[in-house]
Order: C-alpha cells, then structure tokens, then sequence
C-alpha cells in the first residue's frame, strides 16, 4: 500500500511527522508492506512551521499510485489559492481508498469538493471559519477526529497522531494500534470526543 502524506510550506510539523511516526513504527513492528512517502508540488525543500526543512519523497509529476492520502495543516491560505494543487488533490481521491486530513487540512479537501454533506472536524480555532466558508459541510466540535468512511477528519496537531492510530487500528487490529502506542510511549486517546 502506498501512502502519501502531502506537505507543502508552512505545514505545521507534528501533523506530518504524527501520521509518519505511526505508520512508519506499525510497518517496522510488523513488517508491513507499506510505503509511507512525502509529496510536495515539486521536489524543493518545504519550509514546514517553525524552519524545518524537509525533502519530499516524491513530487506531483513522479508520485507511484496513491492508495491512501493525508492531507495536513498548517497555513493553509496559499494552498487554497493553487487551483493545480486542489485539482491534483481531487484527482487523487479518485485513486484512494482513503482520504484524509488533519487539521486545517480539512480545508483543502473542502476546497476539492470532497466533504460536501459529510460530518468533519478540524483544529478548534477553525471551526467557525471551516463551518461559514463550506455551509455544505457538517462539521463537528470537540471532536479528535471524524470518521466518514472513506473520509477521515481530524483536529489539530497532536489529534493527528490519535487519529493515525485509529487508522492503524481499522487498516490492521487494535492490538497492533495499542502496541505501536506502547512502542511510541504514547497515550493513546482512543474515543474521538474529546
């Protein structure tokens, strides 16, 4: 299975090096046959939050198959402006068996057309924003993540790492999920309310 987790300048760290750390230690756990990748517009170093570099894996002209997408956050504001970026992310789910967002992620899928009429959820200071820019939307507070079959949601930063293991939990078992947890010395929040 491949899995792409996008990234693009300003993305807040913990949302795409959360999703990495459990996908990445559940494959090593065991030996999954997964391939966690970044993807970024093109293949230049992303500026994440707070000047992490980072190198992306792959770009939008060399990407493999993408079975599986997770969208992060961040400052999303110029993402939102690049129709060639939502285009490419609509495009892509066309591929998924899964697409997914954390935090203000949420917005670039909204932006693609692809939560209309779904409950979703984002970082809690965007909220009202998300709600009265996408009204199509249903979009639930106090909540770590939201699962909408094929469209997983979730609140910001830290909920993205729940959110992976819950994941984890319906790609593989919850035991694996509990055990990539331990192996993290993470306390995993298991119930999405929070």
């Amino acid at each position: 299975m491949n899995i792409a987790i996008y990234i693009y300048d300003h993305a807040e760290v913990l949302d795409f090096s959360g999703p990495f750390e459990v996908l990445s230690t559940a494959k090593r756990m065991n030996q999954l046959d997964w391939n966690i990748f970044f993807i970024a517009e093109s293949d230049r170093l992303i500026e994440a939050r707070g000047g992490m570099l980072i190198k992306p894996h792959y770009h939008f002209l060399n990407t493999p198959h993408i079975d599986l997408l997770i969208v992060v956050g961040g400052d999303h504001t110029e993402e939102l402006k690049k129709n060639h970026v939502i285009d490419w992310i609509k495009q892509t789910d066309q591929e998924t068996t899964k697409t997914i967002s954390i935090c203000t992620g949420a917005f670039l899928l909204a932006e693609a057309g692809l939560l209309n009429n779904k409950e979703v959820t984002t970082h809690w200071e965007d909220i009202d924003t998300l709600t009265q820019d996408y009204p199509s939307l249903n979009v639930i507070e106090n909540s770590r993540w939201v699962d909408s079959g094929k469209f997983i949601t979730s609140g910001g930063i830290s909920a993205g790492i729940d959110m992976s293991l819950y994941l984890l939990s319906t790609l593989t078992s919850k035991t694996i999920a509990e055990n990539t947890a331990k192996q993290m010395e993470y306390r995993w929040q298991q119930q999405s309310q929070c």
